[in-house]
């Protein structure tokens, strides 16, 4: 299975999190069931299981690390408080910055192309350039950091 769709039901997940203050497995477990039930995900337990994998490395891994995330978008959310976002462009912007920072095995421009696809489609018209322009902001301070 795709990693778009995965991080697709990550950002779900963060949101239902956030909405119905539901547990992270709870919502996660939520969503992979509904998508099962819908045919959207199939029937291959290997697929299955490597896409679960994923989501929920995603979602822990936004979870367990959500305050530093916070505050390293803070600083690039210029006129911005991370939580008067909208709550889709807060979950798309928390998944990106943890994948740009603390996962190796994601380029951090896959992670901000993957992250602006996923404001366009859960968000606003304005959404995919208001990600562009926060996590390109966050790449520039990471690249400085390195330098």
């Amino acid at each position: 299975m795709k990693r778009r769709l995965a991080r697709e039901i990550a950002v779900a997940s963060l949101y239902q999190m956030e909405m119905n203050e539901v547990s992270a497995a709870d919502a996660v477990d939520m969503l992979m069931d509904e998508l099962r039930q819908d045919n959207e995900i199939g029937a291959d337990p290997g697929e299955v299981g490597s896409t679960d994998e994923f989501v929920r490395e995603l979602v822990f891994g936004v979870l367990e690390r959500k305050q530093v995330i916070d505050g390293m978008l803070q600083q690039f959310l210029t006129g911005w408080q991370v939580d008067r976002l909208s709550r889709v462009d807060r979950q798309v912007l928390r998944l990106a910055c943890y994948e740009m920072v603390f996962r190796d095995d994601i380029p951090p421009k896959a992670a901000i192309n993957e992250a602006i696809e996923l404001a366009k489609h859960f968000g606003t018209e304005e959404s995919g350039k208001f990600v562009n322009g926060v996590l390109g902001k966050l790449l520039l301070g990471i690249n400085e950091l390195k330098s």
